[in-house]
């Protein structure tokens, strides 16, 4: 396969979105080290300015369009983060945005995506049916279409990140990072692969409505039923015409690992009770990877925390042991 996105592309990304993200740290759990008996270290991308690491692409995306291509306003299909960022980039980029999710998306997310001045639909109840009022923005109002993940420039914003990461620890032996429709791990993956070709790249997803992990399984794009799950920014699929992620995945990642809601539950429970971070879902995957005993670290390892956008009832029962997910498997 002929890569569409490259290193050049992830290094110009850099350059691009410098001065518009923020270079996140990368810091050492006393916990999680002490409790496997390795280095593990946490890649904040939570501490972004719209709460997740879907600003790097969102803003290198926007920040590739041309002049008229921006003023025709971008969409885009969400499950939040990417939606939150897009809307974010477009403001600054004095652009017009229409964020399209469905019922499933938390109504948190929601109104923080029109907080930023951009439009937010809600249709149907899957990112495809979301999808469906993107095409027809496209092809009757001439708007741009970003995708969350499934767009070289997005792809290459997010591989920012793994560039990060390679710089700050060059001596990894692998690297966890939350799975969805891709575009986050094919970056980071990309980057690592390139700079530190010995570490692993490990996925890592949960069982309510794996999409990638099932197309990987079948060896193809396949459709999957997206389900409600504690990890909702790792909902729904990867497009059955994916042009890029799909093939990135599987020619760079090592592994996947699928979490129970139970297992997801306690690792924003330990975010919070051992590290002092705030984390959703989707953030905590890799956290949780290691408690389950899923994953058993053989060396230095990192874990990208994506994201902190979690509605805040739902992180309270979480911490206080009430929520339903910790009451079975």
């Amino acid at each position: 396969m002929a890569a569409a996105v490259g290193m050049s592309d992830v290094l110009a990304a850099r350059r691009r979105i410098a001065a518009h993200v923020e270079r996140t740290a990368l810091t050492q759990s006393p916990a999680l080290t002490a409790l496997t008996g390795q280095p593990i270290l946490l890649k904040h991308e939570q501490r972004q300015p719209t709460g997740s690491f879907k600003l790097r692409g969102a803003t290198n995306a926007v920040l590739s369009l041309s002049q008229d291509e921006r003023q025709r306003g971008v969409a885009a299909a969400s499950t939040g983060n990417h939606g939150r960022a897009l809307a974010h980039a477009a403001n600054a980029a004095g652009a017009r945005a229409v964020i399209c999710m469905s019922a499933l998306v938390p109504d948190n997310k929601v109104a923080a995506i029109r907080a930023l001045g951009a439009e937010a639909r809600i249709v149907g109840r899957s990112q495809d049916d979301a999808q469906l009022e993107v095409d027809r923005l496209v092809a009757e109002k001439g708007m741009v279409d970003i995708p969350p993940f499934d767009r070289a420039e997005v792809i290459a914003g997010q591989g920012t990140i793994g560039l990060e990461i390679a710089e700050d620890a060059p001596t990894l032996d692998a690297v966890l990072v939350p799975l969805s429709g891709g575009g986050l791990i094919s970056g980071v993956a990309l980057a690592i692969k390139t700079l530190l070709p010995q570490t692993r790249v490990i996925g890592v997803s949960m069982e309510r409505g794996a999409a990638m992990v099932a197309c990987l399984a079948a060896g193809k794009p396949v459709a999957v039923e997206e389900l409600e799950t504690l990890a909702d920014s790792l909902g729904g699929g990867i497009g059955l015409a994916n042009r890029h992620t799909f093939e990135m995945v599987r020619g760079l990642v090592d592994e996947t690992i699928v979490l129970t809601e139970r297992e997801i539950a306690l690792g924003i429970a330990h975010a919070y009770g051992e590290d002092r971070e705030v984390l959703e879902g989707a953030g905590a995957v890799g956290i949780a990877a290691l408690l389950s005993g899923k994953f058993v670290p053989k060396g230095p390892t990192a874990l990208v925390l994506s994201g902190k956008n979690i509605d805040m009832g739902v992180h309270a029962a979480i911490v206080a042991g009430t929520h339903a997910a910790l009451g079975g498997a």
